[in-house]
C-alpha cells in the first residue's frame, strides 16, 4: 500500500513586490482595468508544493522554504510579469534542484487571486 502513496510536502511565503500590465493600456477590452497597466504594488504570497520520496521527507520543509526565499530580494521588482510568468520561472529553478519530481506552484495577489501551475516530471 505504501507504494500507491503519492508524498508532497509544502511551504508558503510572502514578498512585497511591484508589476504592471502593460496591454491594459492599450486593449480595449482591458478598458475598465487600464490602471494596471501603472506599477503598482502587491503582497504576492506563493505556495509550493514538491513530491517527496518516503515518510522521513527527504526534502526538509524549513531548508526548502530557506532556499527558495533565498532566490528572491527583499522587493521583487517584475515589470510586466503575471503571477503565471512568476511560478513558471519558479518551477523552472526548483525542478532543476530537484529533477524527476511533481512541483506546484501558486501564486496570489494580495491573498485575493492568483494562479496555480502543476509540473510533472516523475520519469
Amino acid at each position: 500500500m505504501t507504494n500507491q502513496i503519492k508524498r508532497r510536502i509544502w511551504v508558503t511565503f510572502k514578498l512585497e513586490g511591484i508589476h504592471c500590465y502593460p496591454d491594459a493600456a492599450t486593449n480595449t477590452a482591458l478598458a475598465d482595468v487600464q490602471f494596471l497597466s501603472y506599477p503598482h504594488r502587491h503582497m504576492f504570497g506563493f505556495k509550493v508544493s514538491i513530491e517527496v520520496q518516503h515518510a522521513n521527507r527527504d526534502i526538509e520543509f524549513i531548508q526548502f522554504k530557506r532556499w527558495l526565499l533565498s532566490l528572491y530580494s527583499t522587493m521583487l521588482v517584475l515589470n510586466g510579469k503575471s503571477c503565471e510568468t512568476i511560478a513558471e520561472e519558479l518551477i523552472s529553478k526548483i525542478q532543476t534542484k530537484y529533477p524527476r519530481r511533481s512541483i506546484s506552484v501558486s501564486v496570489n495577489e494580495d491573498e485575493e487571486n492568483g494562479c496555480e501551475l502543476e509540473y510533472n516530471d516523475t520519469n
